[in-house]
């Protein structure tokens, strides 16, 4: 059979000061999910996090969110749509930088 695919939750640091330093890793908590996080995050975890099944707390409040959402209007298809798009371009253009600096750090080493 297929492997188990585990969503990936990346980068979940707080950046809104006024959040808790733990929230996206204490609210992102699920079976067969995978979470990476920077060292200060995981440090406060471990400090004051809380270990239990978060992930699916509030489904019934966020179905309709997006139902209220889709009646006023917002075509969430088009909004993630859009961020994806966003979202790759912005890797896609860091990854063609990273490589255009390691071709000329390879021409300074080769000169």
């Amino acid at each position: 059979g297929a492997a188990l695919q585990r969503p990936l939750w990346a980068s979940t640091s707080t950046k809104n000061p006024d959040y808790p330093d733990t929230l996206y890793v204490d609210k992102l908590i699920g079976p067969h999910t995978v979470n990476t996080a920077p060292p200060k995050t995981i440090d406060a975890f471990v400090d004051h996090g809380s270990v239990a099944v978060t992930i699916e707390a509030g489904i019934d409040e966020a179905v309709q969110v997006f139902t209220d959402l889709e009646q006023t209007g917002v075509d969430m298809t088009k909004v993630t749509d859009q961020l994806l798009t966003e979202g790759v371009d912005k890797f896609a253009t860091a990854f063609n930088e990273l490589i255009a600096a390691i071709e000329e750090k390879c021409k300074v080493i080769a000169a």
